[in-house]
């Protein structure tokens, strides 16, 4: 499909203040930059500014050449080449913004690309079951970029995803992938650069190796919600984090995780659009944003934290059950250390290790169990560990009978 470059809007003042700011004071910055000469703000003296902000080392409200090391500055690159910000100003920016988001009712949503949106794989990574589709561009959201040799196909609903949730969010793009290859899904994704504006955050962008980090957001950490299918990129704020279901359209990505089952493409189907990953999420996304503006609450907005209600809207999904687990860990292992232990906890579940009649459920993957042959014997749920993965990336409690221990 052909479609116009993606372009970063650097200047859109309806966008945040930090872009009104960018729009006044950096074509001085730059003028300054390519001709001394020619500048003609008045120059303010060195020992008065705070260099709010930098470019190539020359301070944009003074142009004073500033040494980088003796300033505390987060890079945004994404917005301006060469760009640094205070973290100071960044912090006031920050605080001015949140106020003209709320006035708007608008938090900020993080989006991930690979897993989460979409899912690519380079031409020489085609499996013989998924040559047929090079005869199905552009028929199924299925995309050949010739200019990066990839193949890209776009998730179920992810055109309506952007569409409802741009109008409760401000939204970013926030990939470990390299910048060309991240403007090239975002084309893809928003051709009419509605979405996103200069939102577009690639691997240079980050300040941690390895690591994604809400410090080059421009927003408040209190008002970010994060979807992504990686929780180990985001250490710092894993209470930020709605955590994505894997989507693998190609073999190539499967295999990327160990996983030796069939692709989607290879078995010739696909998520439902109705109620698939992306469908699911955005009505949690909805209540989320219900929550968090209800007007019924009489605290202060600005002292509001999503973090808080994602918490909350999180420990519904299990609320009422009591759980016991059998065979899932080694005899000796500490249960309340175990990752699934602690999922159900978060999603509203008690956990115990002892039987009793107040148990819902027992988790298991082996019917042969002690703690199985009770729940049969006294008709309580016996399902798999999946029950659990499954309402943690749904955030809705599954029928049992979808997951039972066979």
């Amino acid at each position: 499909m052909e479609t116009q470059p993606y372009r970063r809007n650097h200047t859109d003042p309806s966008d945040d203040e930090f872009a009104a700011l960018l729009e006044e004071e950096l074509a001085a910055a730059i003028c300054e930059e390519e001709d001394t000469q020619k500048f003609k703000r008045p120059r303010l003296e060195e020992d008065t500014c705070v260099h709010p902000s930098v470019i190539k080392g020359m301070c944009v409200k003074c142009a004073q050449i500033v040494d980088d090391d003796d300033l505390s500055a987060v890079p945004l690159g994404y917005i301006h080449r060469d760009l640094k910000v205070a973290s100071q100003e960044l912090a006031r920016l920050r605080k001015k913004d949140l106020n003209t988001l709320f006035q708007k009712k608008k938090l900020i949503l993080v989006l991930d690309l690979d897993h989460t949106l979409l899912n690519s794989t380079q031409f020489q990574h085609i499996s013989p079951d998924e040559e047929c589709l090079k005869n199905q561009i552009d028929s199924v959201n299925l995309f050949r970029l010739d200019q990066i040799q990839m193949f890209t196909k776009l998730r179920p609903f992810v055109r309506d995803f952007l569409i409802q949730s741009s109008r409760l969010f401000e939204l970013y793009i926030y990939t470990m992938g390299e910048q060309r290859y991240a403007m090239e899904m975002a084309r893809l994704l928003d051709p009419d650069n509605a979405y996103f504006n200069s939102r577009v955050i690639s691997q240079g962008d980050c300040t941690k190796k390895h690591q994604k980090g809400l410090d080059v957001v421009l927003g408040a950490e209190s008002a970010v919600i994060v979807l992504d299918d990686t929780e180990h990129v985001w250490r710092q704020h894993k209470e930020n984090l709605i955590l994505m279901d894997r989507y693998h359209y190609f073999s190539a990505s499967l295999r990327s995780f160990g996983l030796n089952n069939k692709s989607l493409s290879e078995v010739k189907r696909d998520e439902s659009e109705s109620d698939g990953a992306l469908a699911t999420i955005l009505q949690v996304l909805k209540r989320i944003h219900q929550l968090f503006f209800d007007s019924e609450c009489h605290d202060d907005l600005m002292g509001r934290d999503v973090r808080h209600v994602l918490k909350t809207v999180r420990g519904e999904v299990l609320n009422g059950c009591k759980l016991v687990f059998s065979g899932i860990w080694r005899i000796g292992e500490k249960a309340e250390n175990q990752k699934l232990w602690r999922v159900a906890e978060e999603l509203g579940a008690i956990c115990c290790e002892e039987l009793d009649s107040s148990v819902t459920h027992v988790v298991s993957t082996d019917v042969g169990t002690k703690k199985s042959r009770w729940a049969k014997k006294h008709q309580k749920f016996l399902v798999h560990p999946g029950w659990i993965e499954a309402a943690n990336f749904l955030w809705k409690r599954q029928p049992e009978e979808n997951f039972r221990c066979k």
